[in-house]
C-alpha cells in the first residue's frame, strides 16, 4: 500500500477526486497523539490549506453521506450558528507552516469542542 501512495494521490489530484483524511489511531492513545504529525505529512501531496480542508470540511461531507448512520446529528465542517464545530486557536499560521499542528501542547492556545473550552492559554 505504501508503495502506491504517491500514485494514488497524484491520480486523485489529476482527476479532481475529493479525498478525506484519517488514521487508524483512534484506538491507540499514543498514536492518536501523533495525528497532527501525520496530517502535517500531507504537504508532500497537498498545500497546507488543502490538507486542513481535507481533514475538516471534506471529512464532514463524507460523514454526511452516511445519512441516518452518521454518528453526528448536526451540520459539520463549517463555522456557523447551529453547526457542530471544534475550534482551535493556533500560535502561528498553519497555512504557512502546517508543522505547527505537530505539537498541540505548545502551539494550540485554545481548544473548543462542542462549544466547551478545554484549553485556553490566551492572556
Amino acid at each position: 500500500m505504501f508503495g502506491g501512495t504517491d500514485t494514488a494521490y497524484a491520480l486523485a489530484r489529476k482527476f479532481k477526486i475529493k479525498t478525506a483524511w484519517g488514521t487508524d489511531a483512534l484506538f491507540d492513545a499514543a498514536n492518536a497523539a501523533k495525528q497532527g504529525a501525520q496530517l502535517a505529512k500531507m504537504v508532500r501531496w497537498y498545500a497546507p490549506a488543502e490538507a486542513l480542508k481535507m481533514a475538516t470540511a471534506d471529512n464532514a461531507e463524507l460523514l454526511a453521506l452516511a445519512g441516518l448512520s452518521s454518528p453526528y446529528a448536526g451540520k459539520l465542517g463549517v463555522v456557523e450558528e447551529g453547526a457542530l464545530a471544534d475550534l482551535l486557536l493556533v500560535d502561528g499560521d498553519p497555512i504557512a507552516n502546517l508543522k505547527l499542528i505537530e505539537d498541540p501542547a505548545r502551539n494550540f492556545l485554545m481548544i473548543m469542542k462542542d462549544g466547551k473550552i478545554y484549553k485556553n492559554t490566551v492572556k
